[in-house]
């Protein structure tokens, strides 16, 4: 998933914003738990006040899975979400 150029580097500011939106602190703490990554190395690199390096990019490229199935989790909600207020609106006429 990442190649030796990304290490020694903070993460691209889009993908650090892609994961703040689609993950928690609790996902954080998860990956910690599982990669032996602390949660505050964790949280340095998805700020970019830490760089990349091959042993923090395993709770990475995790939080990465995680926040792919948070954002179908959220679109499938917003989709539901959409379809009630719809019909909503339209009842409300």
């Amino acid at each position: 998933m990442f190649t030796d150029q990304d290490y020694g580097k903070p993460i691209n500011e889009k993908l650090s914003l892609t994961l703040r939106r689609n993950t928690t602190k609790d996902d954080f703490a998860n990956v910690a738990t599982a990669t032996g990554v602390s949660f505050s190395t964790i949280r340095d690199v998805i700020y970019r006040t830490n760089s990349l390096t091959k042993s923090n990019s395993r709770a990475i490229e995790e939080l990465l899975r995680i926040a792919f199935d948070n954002s179908l989790a959220r679109q499938l909600l917003a989709e539901g979400d959409k379809h009630y207020l719809h019909k909503f609106l339209q009842t409300s006429k």
